[in-house]
């Protein structure tokens, strides 16, 4: 009879661990809620949630970051967030069962969360005085919360204990009058005010902060002044081949890898570039400043150094912009500086080599517009950098705030205690795009192509070989200049069976593509593409 008892009792318990589980996740549910609508009042980036992102970003290892972009591409970010997400709501879940067994070990770790994410919170960069204010206000409500719930839940527990009974045993109006009925109750409707509260309140201040000001609109509205110069396309730029890259890629497929867990909302109105350090006189510039200055239109591809062998982390674009060795002539440079570090909204910080930005016959610029409109949100709305020949980690810093001339032995950017070289020079490459991997072709002729790039320098020929045969050469687009890949095409009398198809690219300096792998860090891959196509 004794163990028949204690199945039950048994059974119960685990019941009011799952509840107090649930608490936890209420309350944690509160915290972020709580936090998400004073960051709206007092400091939009205030966020705990995003703030623990970015410092997550900040400290993982490169290796690490390197297989998140070659997992998730450009939903690393989105990855992340879930992964954040499922680790608040078991964090919270422990935090319940703790409050219920060995109280208040529950309080205690949400005042060790509200900690953390405060501190992420006040060391990122740009803080306001009042940024603590979130993190701190989500914690108290948090804590309350689950204090109250557990207290509820308790008494729920202690009444069904005494009554010894099952739920079924008491029946009728009287059932609704029990001890254990009316703990049950309570802690139920507890509960429920407690989750919509939650979803309903950091659901609306997370889109209210991601809107106001309306940044997007104002985007849509902006009409950018007709450029002095344009591009000129010339004919036979582009081949008409299925499964080839476009000529310039389009907004919405353009690669993204940045550090921004959110995109940052910037109004033009208020935007502001600071140009000092070892600079003659300290320079301060508004979005319109830029736009006086007479904007002109460039077409360049920006390679990411975090782009494997055969990758798509590369893209070709036009871009409005003006050039930077106008803007940095308006501070005047001191003698002795090599580096300018330039530095997004959000922290991140970037080194350029000085010789790169000032070079008249390099066309790094300052951007404002992208294949014919204002840069997208997330490529750097309103204004942000575009240097050709060099990888986008220390050239393409989006969001841009500030130029801070320097050396590289003063000041180092955000990769190059990570593992990157300070300078990083674009290798030269080429890649297949069709026929692609895994995806079988029928025995015939077909076309090999794809697409090289060799920034500043430009390509000379691209070279194909089948299988251990001979190198073939390749037949190439007309190239728009030397700062944009080329298409390239080779007709193929595809047999049946499996081949080897490698591609390789010569630039007009006469070098030769690398051939030996080498991996992203410290200064991008190489190698030559070797892809295993199926002929059926």
């Amino acid at each position: 009879m004794a163990q028949r008892s204690k199945a039950p009792q048994r059974s119960k318990g685990r019941r009011f661990i799952l509840w107090a589980a649930l608490s936890g996740v209420i309350s944690g549910a509160v915290f972020l809620a709580t936090a998400e609508l004073f960051a709206l009042i007092f400091a939009r980036s205030a966020s705990p949630i995003l703030a623990v992102g970015g410092f997550v970003i900040d400290i993982v290892p490169q290796p690490f970051k390197e297989f998140a972009i070659a997992t998730f591409g450009e939903y690393d970010k989105i990855a992340l967030l879930v992964g954040l997400g499922l680790a608040v709501v078991i964090a919270s879940a422990i935090a319940g069962i703790l409050q219920l067994l060995r109280p208040p070990l529950g309080v205690i770790a949400l005042v060790v969360a509200g900690a953390l994410s405060t501190a992420a919170i006040v060391t990122r960069a740009g803080v306001t005085p009042l940024a603590f204010l979130p993190p701190v206000l989500g914690t108290i409500a948090g804590s309350i919360l689950i204090v109250l719930l557990i207290r509820r839940l308790k008494a729920w527990r202690a009444s069904a204990v005494s009554a010894g009974t099952t739920d079924g045993e008491t029946v009728g109006q009287d059932a609704e009058q029990t001890p254990k009925a009316l703990g049950r109750r309570q802690f139920f409707i507890l509960a429920g005010i407690a989750s919509v509260s939650a979803v309903v309140v950091g659901i609306a201040s997370r889109t209210v902060s991601m809107t106001v000001a309306s940044v997007a609109n104002i985007r849509e509205a902006l009409k950018l002044p007709s450029p002095k110069s344009t591009v000129e396309v010339p004919k036979g730029a582009e081949l008409d081949i299925p499964g080839l890259s476009k000529l310039f890629t389009p907004n919405e497929d353009f690669y993204r890898v940045d550090t921004a867990l959110t995109v940052p909302t910037i109004d033009p109105s208020t935007w502001r570039l600071v140009i000092d350090g070892m600079v003659d006189q300290r320079v301060e510039m508004s979005f319109q400043d830029i736009l006086d200055m007479g904007l002109d239109e460039y077409a360049i591809t920006l390679t990411c150094v975090s782009n494997e062998v055969g990758g798509d982390l590369v893209g070709n674009a036009k871009w409005l912009g003006v050039p930077l060795r106008d803007v940095l002539k308006k501070a005047g440079v001191k003698s002795g500086a090599d580096m300018v570090l330039s530095k997004s909204v959000d922290g991140y910080t970037a080194s350029t080599p000085l010789s790169a930005l000032t070079d008249d016959n390099l066309d790094a610029i300052l951007a404002v517009g992208m294949n014919g409109e204002p840069l997208p949100l997330e490529h750097g709305f309103p204004v942000r950098m575009v240097v050709p020949g060099l990888y986008g980690y220390v050239s393409a810093t989006k969001w841009l705030t500030e130029l801070k001339v320097t050396t590289f032995e003063k000041d180092e950017a955000y990769w190059t205690p990570r593992g990157y070289s300070a300078e990083a020079p674009i290798k030269f490459a080429s890649r297949v795009d069709t026929p692609k991997v895994g995806q079988a072709v029928d025995a015939g002729r077909i076309p090999i192509a794809g697409v090289a790039w060799a920034q500043t320098v430009g390509i000379e020929r691209v070279e194909v070989r089948i299988d251990e045969g001979d190198w073939m050469p390749a037949t190439l687009s007309a190239p728009i200049n030397e700062n944009t890949w080329v298409q390239w095409f080779m007709e193929w009398d595809a047999t049946p069976g499996t081949h080897y198809v490698a591609v390789r690219a010569i630039n007009k300096n006469g070098d030769m593509q690398i051939e030996e792998r080498a991996p992203i860090a410290p200064n991008g891959s190489s190698g030559w593409q070797r892809s295993l196509i199926r002929v059926s």
